[in-house]
């Protein structure tokens, strides 16, 4: 059986070793390349754990879950650039669990740094130290690091392949492989002789594949232009797999009940109800949970509603007053981290009006339109699991412990992901899947949540607090001191995944807060841990969310303290400490035709947030109509460094706003007696097409590293709104969400 705690055990001193040079057993244990999961059949050849050629063309095994995204795309033609293929021409799946997969980039996004402040040394060690991804498994689609972690491996990976392919030709052609070109899927000879890759594949599979050099941008015929996506004829006709899709032969039904009251345990249960009705096959005991196995999903939720069942009672405080009274006090216990600390806030500069503010935020759901299922078959000395999810080593690490299984003995077959968010990250439902399975071996079984039971057991993104203090002075901010209180999605993750207790700085808790790109002399902000037994894991930009409201919120009340123009306060923060953010805003600014200055019955709000290596500006129009306000419009500019694909950065940008913005105008989750509230969409809603502002996006290019695009888009959101309705009505919004205090467009 497979653990990563005991990966994580065994590296953590050979990975410290690596940083400094280290002993020869680390260093090997480090660089050492990982094996290719590829097994390639008769006729065809594996060049690379990515590519695949068969007398069909070339497959592209993507590493990273496409989730809507557009992933698949954009690391198809990464590797069609630098190949000479065509992007049509490409097929592409998703890659085996597997640590060739490890993600890269994921590492270097924990280091100790505000990002947009990182030196040429500090980027090149967060390179190094991505191969420790490898080492401790982590196939991991999250932290908008997709496009970094790709960028330089599927470009080598198709220019590997491609001087593969021309050594094969000038072996079997007896001329010198710098002789020939390629085009489209061919091997071109000085005689114009036109050789396919395909001929070609066997013959490069016993080939040491050469040294290569990567094209100078100049040449690209796909990168840098909005490309058709590779999904969206499978999307467009229903033929593409989900999980909840999976059909294998034989295939068995099944949904589950855990205890509402999340952490507590399962003391008893009467089945006698649900045995009876007509289609259900078997009832599971789970140990803290319930499931019916019958012959059609329906069914089995309906059956499994029906099993009456004696819930012990949650591990945290009761109701939402209860916990926000325990978060309030992390307050009171020394920070976590204090990750900025710049000049001295504790003395206040002579002649300078200080400003104070409390802000609150709820407990989030990811809410993702795909409710969590798996389809799993046992047969007792091997696993087959069948889900969209992010974290496929992961997810097959804890499967296997689950059903007493060597890794090596459980097969990851990885679906799209009908939304994901980091809920898709997590592990419980693979691990229920499996147990469900494990009472029917030899029949594959699916197991699907009901809508209810989804909404009611995730790992929520935290409620949290924050207490700001700032000065200004002659129109400046020369002061920000602040303190934010949660609970941490990080240390929750490494003990869900490891089975050790995370510790030290929570980099996570308090990003977007201590690491924005103002100008402050005196700038100290600080992270407090709520210990609670909520469930919380990594939403959608994850402490970006809740911080990226706190700190643009009082920005805004500190620009309006001044007499300052919302914006311009902003502009001269951020033009002396990064150049990019400053863009950003001025883009906004030249987009909206902003001028501080709104007609009546219109209200705009700026705001500007740092996430993922991308900053993003956003304003948001509002409008009142008759009483009822509208959000309107609203206009994003981002800096992602280098535009891989306009078009999928514009989308992301959009679809993260729209995430923020539901979740500023009506999302909250809210606990009674030690049970999450909310059941389905009438409880936790959206926005829709009517409510959805029209928007315009400005993609720059300026920034000097690859920033990431998923989730950028939905810190900035929420403040903007609430900045706009500041200027619409002369309330300020310090709580979330916002449909409580005003009476918006639904």
């Amino acid at each position: 059986m497979a653990s990563i705690g005991k990966i994580l055990r065994r590296t953590f001193l050979i990975g410290s070793a690596a940083i400094v040079g280290g002993v020869a057993f680390g260093a090997y244990y480090v660089t050492r390349p990982a094996a290719n999961p590829l097994k390639p059949g008769k006729g065809e050849t594996a060049l690379s754990p990515f590519v695949l050629i068969d007398q069909q063309g070339v497959t592209l095994f993507a590493p990273r879950a496409e989730m809507g995204q557009g992933v698949m795309t954009t690391w198809a033609a990464l590797i069609a650039e630098e190949l000479d293929v065509e992007l049509d021409d490409i097929r592409v799946l998703h890659g085996p669990a597997a640590a060739a997969y490890y993600n890269h980039a994921l590492v270097g996004e924990g280091l100790p740094n505000k990002g947009y402040d990182v030196s040429d040394f500090q980027h090149n060690l967060g390179e190094a130290l991505g191969v420790l991804g490898r080492t401790l498994s982590l196939q991991v689609t999250g932290g908008s690091t997709s496009m970094k972690d790709g960028f330089e491996r599927m470009r080598m990976a198709g220019a590997t392949a491609r001087e593969t392919l021309k050594q094969a030709a000038a072996e079997r052609l007896g001329v010198d492989r710098a002789q020939l070109t390629t085009e489209n899927g061919v091997v071109i000879a000085p005689d114009g002789t036109r050789i396919p890759y395909t001929e070609l594949a066997e013959a490069a599979g016993q080939i040491e594949p050469p040294e290569v050099a990567l094209r100078d941008p100049s040449e690209w015929r796909l990168l840098g232009k909005s490309l058709p996506r590779v999904d969206v004829l499978a999307k467009s006709t229903g033929t593409a797999e989900f999980g909840i899709d999976v059909r294998p032969q034989g295939l068995k039904f099944a949904s589950v009940r855990m205890n509402p009251k999340l952490g507590g345990v399962m003391n008893s249960f009467d089945a006698s109800a649900a045995e009876t009705m007509p289609g259900v096959e078997k009832i599971v005991d789970l140990g803290t949970g319930v499931a019916v196995i019958a012959n059609n999903t329906w069914l089995a939720i309906q059956a499994v509603e029906a099993i009456d069942v004696d819930w012990g009672d949650a591990p945290y405080p009761p109701d939402t007053d209860a916990l926000s009274e325990h978060i309030s006090k992390a307050f009171d216990d020394a920070p976590n981290s204090t990750m900025r600390d710049d000049g001295d806030v504790d003395v206040m500069p002579e002649g300078a009006t200080e400003i104070t503010a409390d802000y609150t935020v709820p407990y989030l759901a990811h809410a993702t339109m795909e409710p969590m299922n798996a389809t799993a078959l046992y047969t007792g000395d091997k696993l087959d699991l069948w889900c969209g999810n992010q974290a496929p080593t992961l997810i097959q690490m804890r499967v296997a412990n689950t059903a007493g299984l060597e890794t090596e003995a459980v097969d990851i077959h990885t679906t799209y992901l009908g939304g994901g968010f980091g809920r898709r990250g997590e592990l419980d439902f693979g691990e229920i899947a499996t147990k469900v399975a494990m009472a029917m071996p030899g029949t594959p079984v699916q197991t699907t949540w009901s809508r209810e039971e989804d909404m009611r057991h995730d790992y929520y993104r935290p409620g949290a607090m924050a207490r700001m203090r700032g000065a200004i002075k002659d129109g400046k901010a020369i002061l920000i001191d602040g303190k934010v209180a949660s609970q941490s999605p990080t240390q929750q993750a490494v003990k869900r995944y490891t089975g050790l207790s995370g510790g030290g700085p929570d980099k996570v808790l308090v990003e977007g807060f201590f690491n924005q790109p103002y100008a402050v002399p005196n700038y100290r902000m600080s992270g407090h841990i709520a210990d609670l037994a909520v469930p919380v894991g990594f939403w959608r930009s994850v402490g970006n969310s809740h911080n990226g409201f706190f700190h643009e919120t009082f920005l805004d009340e500190m620009a309006h303290a001044a007499g300052r123009d919302p914006l311009e306060f902003r502009l001269e923060l951020a033009k002396p400490e990064f150049a990019p953010a400053a863009g950003c805003l001025e883009a906004v600014k030249e987009m909206s035709g902003w001028t501080g200055e709104t007609p009546n019955a219109v209200g705009r709000g700026v705001a500007m947030t740092y996430s993922f290596g991308t900053p993003v500006a956003q304003v948001i129009e509002v409008v009142d109509e008759d009483g009822t306000i509208r959000i309107n419009k609203a206009w994003i500019a981002c800096d992602v460094g280098l535009a891989l694909d306009p078009s999928t950065v514009e989308a992301q940008m959009i679809g993260g706003m729209i995430y923020g913005l539901s979740a500023a105008t009506t999302g909250e989750i809210t606990f009674s007696d030690g049970e999450v509230e909310q059941y389905n969409f009438p409880d936790y809603d959206a926005l829709r097409m009517h409510n959805t502002p029209i928007t315009e996006v400005r993609v720059l290019e300026t920034n000097k590293h690859l920033g990431g695009v998923g989730e950028p888009g939905t810190p900035p959101s929420m403040p903007a709104l609430g900045n706009a309705l500041f200027d619409l009505t002369g309330e300020r919004a310090r709580s979330l969400p916002l449909n409580k205090q005003f009476n918006l467009l639904v």
